[in-house]
């Protein structure tokens, strides 16, 4: 199996992403910047949430040694970060609430990144064969080319006890 095609492989790529992106927030020089920046970070975000939230945590809540409160915790996360999102929409690009609203963005982020990449992936990746792990990968390409720009995704909160409910 290539790491290509590995659907870890893959988040961990979106993760990376998302670091660049914040740090080229603290680079741009004005509004029209921050914007092109911001708009294109905050939608690549949401859109990773719900391809986990679709293809990766079905499988972690089942099969994960402590699955059921990682996915819980994740679900969290994203409802944080989604939030903070909504938030900055709010406000005019650069102002001190478009800044705060980005900055809780950015706190939660790192945090369920460090999380995932300490806890949920590698148990995911002791549970999970090489042939799911591809097999997700795909679902995982095909997710962005089906929802390319978020098309069709509703990108709001879930309950997250729900949520492991419904996927145990």
């Amino acid at each position: 199996m290539s790491t290509v095609d590995d659907i870890t492989a893959l988040i961990l790529d979106d993760h990376a992403a998302f670091r660049r992106g914040f740090a080229r927030l603290d680079d741009a020089r004005d509004e029209q910047e921050l914007l092109a920046i911001w708009d294109a970070l905050a939608l690549h975000l949401d859109i990773h949430a719900e391809a986990e939230e679709s293809i990766l945590y079905p499988h972690l809540v089942k099969h994960g040694d402590d699955g059921e409160d990682e996915t819980a915790d994740a679900i969290g996360d994203h409802n944080k970060i989604r939030d903070a999102i909504a938030e900055a929409k709010l406000h005019p690009v650069g102002s001190q609430q478009w800044w705060a609203a980005v900055g809780t963005a950015r706190r939660e982020n790192s945090e369920h990144l460090a999380e995932e990449e300490d806890e949920a992936l590698p148990d995911f990746r002791r549970h999970a064969s090489t042939e799911l792990r591809a097999e997700l990968g795909q679902r995982w390409l095909t997710f962005y080319g089906e929802h390319k720009n978020g098309r069709n995704l509703p990108f709001r909160d879930k309950d997250p006890q729900q949520y492991v409910a419904d996927h145990r």
